[in-house]
């Protein structure tokens, strides 16, 4: 009779957690049995490890196999375990040496003749390893790049489970794996750049704000004015990610099996576009067991819900918490899970359900009864979460065919990370990083208005009806506009400019 332990990972939520593997192997019948709360997938794994044993390890032990997966309570699943089960069976077998596993996290899928394929959330495991003190990590060839990510680990790459025996062995070791970092994190994107857009200046502005303070935007205008034209060119504008924020939102697409083939990272920062047509899971995040869902997806980037109306009621309403916390969290009942949810939200709408209400070349063809349903869809808690508020006319003729080329991206990008810089010093001590997410207690703090500025808000706020959380939104504005213009102070002009962009509050009384 003979035991062994080896060390992997599982994934719940976005987060990896650290997983024993225990291994008996005694005389008995040749049963094999994995215990541990393992889903389907991982109980279907006995076949491809009694295959890929028998096809590259000389032979599965005839004897009584058992395997514990601990924490028992801990829902695990995902093909990552083939590997560290193949080898503590084969430890307790004495085919690998005692505590030969020793010191590694193995994860890896393994095939019937023995190869490894690659895993997805291998950016969370190789964190999870890190925290908990682990050195080095066995992981398939196609893994490796983003697992030596992370850092603080050594990472050994092997294409099969007998590369794997042998460097356990130490008859054959492998070599670690050595970081390529050529191809840094970029914003670059030649086909899409603010220099292709023409007119809607406004437009452009709102966006310009956005990307420097994180704010939230609304596009109102008809068919073809230009919004998901802007809306996509929003990253271009905003600063590369640095290396936290990189790893965040690789794991996140990692978790997600999001990653393409051969793509060891996330070098531009996320657009998640989802159709109107979304689930409530596919949305907010969900299912039997929880994964993240498009508002996580879009962590650190920008998250765009064009045709806005057109989403069900009780989907949009889901967004107050995500777009409040910057995180979401979802109950099941055997655990509850937080997933990060720090993005921008880009929304465009029609002002009508034909489009062209207060076009003064195309008729509205609604009535009022069906434009008040229409904008009904958005809820007042939700409009009141958007910071920026913009209607956009139709284009006309000379704009469209003699317009001057616009700024480019990069030089709108320039002031957006000047802007960007000022804050992060104005929070240097805080756990606030953009305007967009200060608090009450930091916007009486950092937005303080001279008299006349006061006066100004006050009877802004009394003309529209706004809420208290308006009235923070008002000022969060107006302090980015004062960062994009260096100033210290919140002046009139940029506290204006701010009050100007809740068009919808002017017209949706609710």
């Amino acid at each position: 009779m003979a035991t062994a332990i080896t060390k992997t990972a599982c994934i719940l939520g976005v987060d990896g957690h650290l997983v024993e593997v225990e291994s008996d192997v005694s005389i008995g019948l040749g049963t094999f049995n994995i215990v541990g709360l393992p889903d389907s997938g991982i109980r279907e794994s006995r076949d491809r490890i009694t295959a890929s044993i028998n096809n590259a390890a000389g032979g599965f032990p005839i004897r009584r196999v058992i395997v514990n997966l601990a924490p028992a309570e801990l829902p695990k699943g995902g093909t990552g375990f083939d590997l560290p089960i193949a080898c503590a069976i084969l430890q307790a077998s004495q085919k690998i040496q005692h505590h030969g596993c020793d010191g590694y996290l193995l994860v890896g899928e393994l095939s019937l003749e023995g190869r490894l394929r690659p895993v997805k959330g291998i950016v969370a495991m190789a964190l999870a390893a890190r925290e908990a003190g682990i050195g080095a990590m066995i992981v398939p060839q196609g893994n490796a790049q983003s697992a030596a990510l992370v850092g603080g680990l050594d990472i050994f790459p092997a294409k099969t489970l007998g590369e794997v025996i042998g460097h356990l062995n130490q008859t054959c070791v492998l070599s670690p794996f050595l970081l390529d970092e050529t191809g840094s994190l970029s914003v670059e994107n030649n086909d899409l750049d603010f220099a292709e857009v023409k007119g809607q200046e406004t437009a452009k502005r709102v966006l310009e704000i956005s990307a420097a303070g994180k704010h939230n935007v609304l596009f109102n205008g008809p068919p073809g004015s230009g919004k998901s034209m802007l809306a996509k060119r929003l990253p271009s504008i905003m600063p590369a990610m640095d290396f936290d924020e990189m790893i965040e939102a690789t794991k996140i697409h990692g978790v997600a099996g999001m990653l393409k083939s051969g793509v060891d990272r996330l070098r531009e920062r996320p657009f998640q576009s989802p159709h109107h047509s979304v689930s409530n899971a596919g949305l907010i995040g969900g299912g039997s067991v929880p994964r993240p869902g498009e508002v996580s997806l879009a962590h650190h980037g920008v998250l765009f819900l064009d045709e806005l109306p057109e989403y069900p009621r009780s989907v949009l309403d889901l967004l107050r918490q995500p777009l409040e916390d910057r995180q979401v969290q979802i109950s099941r009942a055997k655990s509850s899970l937080r997933f990060p949810t720090d993005f921008i939200l880009v929304a465009a709408m029609n002002p009508c359900p034909c489009g062209f209400l207060g076009d003064s070349k195309k008729p509205c063809r609604c009535s009022a009864g069906q434009v008040e349903k229409y904008r009904g869809r958005i809820s007042g808690p939700l409009l009141d979460r958007i910071d920026l508020q913009v209607e956009m006319p139709a284009l006309s003729y000379d704009e469209l065919n003699f317009a001057a080329p616009g700024e480019s991206s990069r030089s709108i990008r320039k002031r957006v990370e000047s802007a960007r810089k000022i804050q992060l010093a104005r929070f240097k001590a805080l756990k606030t990083r953009y305007n967009a997410n200060m608090s009450h207690k930091e916007v009486e703090q950092f937005c303080q208005l001279r008299p006349e500025g006061h006066q100004l808000l006050k009877k802004a706020l009394e003309a529209l009806g706004l809420s208290s959380r308006a009235h923070d939104s008002i000022l969060k504005v107006s302090r980015t506009i004062a960062d994009l213009a260096g100033s210290e102070q919140v002046e009139m002009l940029h506290l204006a400019e701010a009050v100007n962009y809740r068009s919808l509050d002017r017209e949706i009384n609710y």
